[in-house]
């Protein structure tokens, strides 16, 4: 039967959005409506008739509310089968009546661990009778409704109202998957707090769970579907960004400013700025001033900037939203904006606007994952800094102080830049950024390419590589991709070391005045 009147239901909600208007209306419809707690006593200060649950299961709630509806009185009357007859001879046997709507939410787990709760107090937000009750609901889903999102109230109602008080089985279907989706992300939740709180790198089963933001207008391809969910990840991101104007983010633009913001995460005392083109970074740089910053960014690489997504660790000025609106920007993540920024950027108006208060952390228990066909890739996220290295100087050449400072600088960045990665800076900016490719020395040549296109467009005589340091995040397997960043005018070189030709490299080097570092860590990013 596809219709199921509604005559019975239990609330006990811990989001209580909307509670009163959706039990009232349940009321009015003549559903009897059975309650838990603090949801009970909600709706009977509200002159909403309820019964407690303790009623119908004639045993108290014990145990601090920790044993509540865990009873057959409750979950008979969601899982007895009405087109059974041995179900129902066994129900009314024990006195067991239906229950026909569950409207539950979750002790709210996730805000627990996220307000940073005690150990026992997160483990008193872990739900057990919830769940149980949902699961049991969904399952029942052909003749029971069961509801776990303030969202669907309004579902529910505008269907009984149109079907005499009942739903359809379509409906039901859809909320039952909802409702298993939530319980699964729910203890997806709970695993991972586990994991952090053991520190367990490999656990046994590794689940993804996440709530459903928005459904995005197309993937990285008009052709294909997409949305965005935000996980239980504590971490701040991209999601938590605040939008002030512009027109709603695309799958593409939500990727690249989460590839902004994590690289901008290096830099956090000197103003600095990220511009990323299709998830590479294209510009990155320091400066005494913000304005100068973004300039020093932009300079690397002005013909990729173009429709580019910028991050920025300081607040947005006047001075740098007028040097900004001077190109085509897609999106400008800042932790804050003067009203005289705003004013400036709202003529742009396809620009994105983000205000995030607070910068990604560097979270050395973050994990990543990545789904490939039939599984799953899960990995650390790559937290180690240049600074807790030890930099052994491998060539007779020691790098000067300011080299020294550069080289740090084009480390942190190759970090960020896809696999194979060469990048040249100076005086804490990016001149030349190498990514993607499949040798090494095809990456050098392009940052070299790139920086004389650079030098090219500022009308300089010579590029910037001229007098700067380079970085690679992986070993040079072989001499050539350093002869070339050598010839092009680098003066320092840093890269992890380990390769079988290691010893030809530094030579190499040596012979070109070169001064070299080993890191003993490489920063593949594929």
């Amino acid at each position: 039967m596809s219709k199921r009147p509604i005559r019975r239901a239990l609330i006990s909600v811990s989001d209580k959005t909307d509670l009163i208007e959706f039990a009232k209306a349940l009321s009015d419809l003549g559903v009897e409506i059975l309650s838990t707690g603090g949801t009970s006593k909600a709706l009977a200060e509200a002159g909403i008739k309820v019964k407690d649950v303790s009623e119908v299961t004639a045993f108290p709630e014990i145990m601090d509310g920790r044993v509540k509806t865990l009873h057959p009185a409750v979950h008979g009357g969601l899982l007895a089968i009405r087109d059974d007859a041995s179900h129902q001879a066994q129900r009314i046997k024990h006195g067991i009546e239906h229950i026909d709507l569950l409207c539950v939410n979750l002790y709210p787990f996730e805000a627990t661990v996220k307000r940073g709760a005690s150990i026992a107090d997160t483990i008193e937000n872990i739900d057990v009778g919830g769940p149980a009750m949902i699961r049991g609901a969904a399952k029942n889903h052909n003749d029971v409704t069961v509801v776990v999102d303030v969202a669907d109230y309004a579902v529910v109602l505008a269907e009984m109202s149109a079907n005499s008080g009942a739903t359809l089985l379509q409906t039901r279907q859809h909320l039952a998957a909802k409702a298993f989706a939530r319980t699964a992300a729910y203890d997806t939740a709970i695993a991972r707090w586990f994991d952090g709180v053991q520190e367990n790198p490999a656990p046994s089963y590794f689940t993804v769970g996440g709530a459903h933001v928005k459904k995005l207008r197309y993937g990285e391809n008009p052709h294909q579907s997409a949305s965005v969910y935000k996980t239980s990840d504590q971490r701040r991101g991209i999601l938590d960004a605040q939008q002030l104007q512009g027109k709603e983010l695309s799958y593409n633009n939500i990727n690249d400013a989460d590839a902004a913001l994590d690289a901008l995460s290096e830099f956090t005392s000197d103003p600095a700025c990220v511009i990323v083109k299709h998830a590479n970074p294209c510009g990155v740089a320091l400066g005494k001033s913000l304005r100068q910053a973004y300039l020093n960014a932009l300079h690397c690489d002005q013909t990729s900037a173009f429709g580019g997504i910028i991050a920025l660790n300081k607040q947005l000025d006047a001075e740098t939203a007028t040097e900004i609106s001077k190109i085509f920007t897609e999106v400008i993540v800042a932790p804050s904006a003067s009203d005289e920024a705003k004013a400036i950027l709202l003529a742009k108006k396809n620009l994105r606007l983000l205000i995030l208060d607070q910068m990604p952390s560097r979270d050395a228990k973050a994990v990543i994952a990545k789904t490939i066909i039939g599984g799953m890739l899960m990995q650390s996220c790559d937290n180690i800094n240049v600074d807790d290295m030890t930099l052994r100087v491998v060539t007779k050449r020691q790098p000067t102080p300011d080299e020294l400072r550069d080289l740090k600088f084009a480390f942190r960045v190759a970090k960020h830049v896809k696999s194979n990665a060469i990048v040249f800076a100076r005086d804490g900016k990016t001149v030349g950024i190498g990514a993607g490719q499949m040798s090494r020395i095809d990456s050098t040549r392009i940052a070299v390419r790139k920086s004389e296109d650079a030098a090219e467009v500022l009308g300089l005589a010579q590029n910037l590589i001229k007098g700067s340091v380079v970085a690679s995040d992986a070993f040079f397997p072989f001499a050539d991709g350093l002869i070339a960043a050598a010839d092009a005018g680098a003066t320092a070189i840093i890269q992890p070391g380990g390769a079988l030709k290691d010893d030809d490299v530094i030579a190499a080097a040596d012979a070109r005045g070169l001064a070299m570092i080993f890191t003993g860590y490489r920063h593949f990013k594929h």
